[in-house]
């Protein structure tokens, strides 16, 4: 069954916002984000695992479905609603085997070329990008931009596409008309704590 994106599709980041992946799970929550990503790029795996544990409890008793980055044991250890895989993390196809045909598992791309290939795994969606310059993650990949965009929505068919990278409220639509089915957003949502629901809400409004 084809996964069914929301428009916008918001990542954790510890760094950024200054809160627990729990708390930001709950304030993204309450602007009505329904599909969170749990992202942790520093923290030990033992500390990540206890972290995402109780943003799991919480995304439960919320009803939100939340998606463990990189991490498929630890998806697995938490039954976790899913995993996002990047290209040197474990193969999407085993990453399948092991989480099981309900799992929601989404693949980064950066190219044409490597989106083209994704279409053979047994994903759910695929995020193409950084569409744009993006502060949020260091050593990204050069942008590709709103054309090769367009070109990865005629390679993939009718595969669900995550647009990533550099997302403001100011360019969140021409990502979406551009061929993305949502919009991932780090900075835009968590840069200012206290705004956070509100800024969630007001991005859903928007698009």
């Amino acid at each position: 069954m084809r996964l069914s994106l929301p428009r916008i599709y918001p990542l954790t980041d510890v760094q950024i916002s200054g809160l627990s992946h729990a708390e930001q799970v709950i304030r993204l929550s309450e602007g009505g984000a329904t599909l969170i990503q749990v992202r942790e790029k520093n923290a030990p795996a033992s500390e990540f695992f206890i972290e995402a544990q109780k943003a799991v409890v919480i995304a439960r008793q919320r009803g939100v479905r939340l998606v463990i980055n990189d991490r498929v044991d630890i998806a697995l250890a938490l039954r976790a609603d899913g995993v996002h895989l990047g290209q040197d993390d474990l193969p999407p196809e085993a990453a399948r085997d092991l989480l099981g045909p309900e799992a929601v598992i989404g693949f980064s791309t950066h190219s044409v070329e490597q989106a083209s290939q994704a279409v053979r795994f047994r994903i759910d969606y695929l995020a193409i990008g950084p569409i744009f310059p993006t502060t949020s993650k260091t050593n990204s990949e050069p942008p590709v931009g709103l054309e090769k965009l367009r070109e990865v929505r005629r390679a993939v068919g009718n595969l669900p596409i995550v647009g990533i990278g550099g997302i403001t409220y100011e360019n969140a639509r021409s990502v979406i008309e551009a061929g993305a089915d949502s919009v991932a957003v780090i900075s835009a949502l968590l840069d200012r704590p206290n705004q956070i629901s509100s800024q969630t809400q007001s991005l859903i409004s928007l698009l």
